[in-house]
């Protein structure tokens, strides 16, 4: 990805985007955005990051600890740690025995009337959804300048595989008809195509990508490893 200046309202950067506490008060540090555990190495050379308050960095890593494994695991077929890919990943699930049973207990094996054996995943959703919204946020923020304080009208994951043709036709849209922000980082990206594909966001070809929409709502879609899509709004 390449590294795009901003300069959005300098008035919108004054708090947390996740808990809305004053960043001039308290300890804060970068978060990347997406959550690097979702990207392979070598990493892209930028990765966008928004500025956080520690607690609430720290505060996620469970979650995406949970949200990364669980993918991986689910695309591999398997929970052992020899089957996956991400050395990361490999450590997470050899040292935690107790992740390793709640993923487990997330594969449901069926048999389908004609015989044929199936398994089917069922994640811990609100974990899920949370690491979803954390990366929306930050997506939201990093494109427009825009801190998202409330909690979103609707968050949403689902397999591609999953949606009609119809769906996923309406999914893959996502370019506005306004311009975004002068000075913003998404108005950059239209008048540049830098990193643009589509109205998407590419930070790693076939891994990651994310659209944030703006009209009247606040809209931020991702696609993760080309399996996986999900989406936030806010009003």
């Amino acid at each position: 990805m390449q590294e795009i200046e901003e300069f959005t309202d300098e008035r919108q950067k004054g708090w947390c985007i996740h808990c809305g506490t004053p960043i001039s008060t308290i300890s804060t540090n970068w978060d990347h955005v997406p959550t690097k555990g979702l990207l392979d190495r070598p990493l892209p050379s930028y990765v966008p990051q928004v500025e956080v308050c520690k607690q609430c960095n720290s505060g996620f890593s469970l979650d995406e600890e949970y949200f990364i494994t669980f993918l991986s695991c689910l695309l591999s077929g398997s929970t052992a740690p020899e089957a996956q890919v991400n050395p990361k990943i490999q450590r997470a699930l050899a040292r935690n025995p107790a992740l390793v049973a709640r993923l487990d207990a997330a594969k449901q094996a069926f048999t389908t009337p004609s015989g044929e054996e199936k398994v089917i995943w069922q994640p811990e959703s609100e974990r899920i959804n949370r690491i979803a919204v954390k990366n929306a946020r930050g997506h939201a923020f990093f494109e427009f300048g825009e801190p998202m304080l409330r909690e979103p009208n609707y968050v949403w994951a689902m397999p591609l595989v999953l949606l009609t043709d119809q769906q996923r036709t309406e999914f893959e849209k996502v370019a506005a008809s306004g311009w975004p922000e002068v000075g913003s980082r998404m108005m950059t990206r239209i008048a540049s195509g830098a990193d643009l594909d589509k109205g998407w966001v590419v930070v790693q070809d076939d891994v990651y990508r994310y659209a944030v929409v703006q009209e009247g709502t606040l809209m931020v879609r991702s696609v993760i490893r080309n399996y996986l899509a999900t989406e936030v709004s806010w009003d």
